[in-house]
């Protein structure tokens, strides 16, 4: 599948948030991206809050257009409270499960570790970073996926903030229930992104 890789901070730039993960070493947050810097004052447009919004997930989750409207298109067409169904999907990507765990410290760096082949879910490698995982399953990391050096940094962090639906002892991580919404932290519109696709 398809993956972004041009400059990141551009990204975090145009959304004045910081996607991925670089902290301290993301420099100019609040400059948007471009020659010329600030352009004055405008108006945004509610077509323009939703199209924010929507690339703001589409890049904190490493998607391509195709794969998100996907997950929106699912999740309208499932039982349930919409946000919290498309963002069990989205929460449920086994990139987003591995940097969860603590085992990378970005979500691209998690990407890496499983298309790289050292992740394994229920003792068999999966190399597929969209794979959802199910309530029960066991990921952990190959023998050569803990030598990795971002991982073995990662690992020795004693005090992780796991989110609740998922349970680590040591290099096994669990899925003890399926995520919804309130288990997202970061800061997202999700109504603006379903309205976004209604249209």
């Amino acid at each position: 599948m398809a993956r972004y890789t041009g400059p990141k901070d551009r990204l975090s730039r145009r959304e004045n948030f910081d996607l991925f993960g670089k902290g301290s070493k993301l420099t100019r947050l609040s400059v948007p991206p471009g020659m010329h810097g600030h352009k004055g004052i405008r108006k945004v447009s509610e077509y323009g809050k939703q199209l924010r919004e929507k690339q703001k997930v589409k890049r904190i989750y490493g998607l391509m257009e195709k794969q998100l409207k996907g997950y929106v298109d699912q999740s309208l067409k499932t039982l349930g409270n919409t946000s919290d169904v498309l963002f069990a999907h989205l929460e449920r990507r086994l990139d987003n499960v591995v940097y969860r765990l603590g085992f990378a410290p970005t979500r691209p760096a998690a990407r890496q570790l499983v298309s790289h082949r050292h992740v394994t879910v229920n003792g068999k490698i999966v190399n597929i970073p969209s794979y959802q995982v199910r309530k029960d399953d066991l990921i952990s990391l190959t023998v050569k996926g803990v030598k990795v050096p971002s991982t073995k940094v990662m690992l020795e962090v004693k005090d992780q903030n796991l989110p609740k639906w998922l349970q680590r002892k040591a290099m096994v991580g669990k899925v003890s229930k399926l995520p919804v919404r309130s288990d997202v932290i970061e800061e997202i519109d999700e109504a603006s992104i379903v309205e976004f696709y209604s249209r």
